[in-house]
């Protein structure tokens, strides 16, 4: 892991706060094109591999970020703020690898 791969994944588990319910994680898409059909593939399918329940959050919308389809519905483009939530045995780490993911444009 390069350096700055790993210190994407400590910052991002840094960030990782504590909720009453299981963790929470605020995030901002930095890829140009926003949370289109690739990245937004690519956010589901690393969220599938975590047993935890995770949701992604744009505004008041909040939906599975295991489904690709769910994810889309968000239409979050660049800029766009956006709130992960995970609760269960991995949630802290789920959030953290998304988390890194994000930050990192999904590469």
């Amino acid at each position: 892991m390069s350096n700055d791969t790993h210190d994407a994944a400590e910052t991002a588990q840094d960030d990782v706060a504590e909720t009453g319910d299981g963790y929470a994680l605020r995030v901002r898409v930095l890829n140009e094109q926003g949370l289109h059909a690739r990245p937004a593939a690519r956010l589901a399918q690393e969220a599938q591999k975590f047993a935890c329940d995770i949701s992604l959050a744009l505004g008041e919308e909040r939906v599975d970020a295991k489904s690709i389809l769910d994810i889309l519905t968000l239409a979050a483009g660049h800029g766009s703020e956006l709130e992960l939530r995970a609760a269960g045995p991995d949630a802290r780490d789920a959030l953290a690898r998304l988390g890194s993911l994000i930050r990192n444009r999904f590469r």
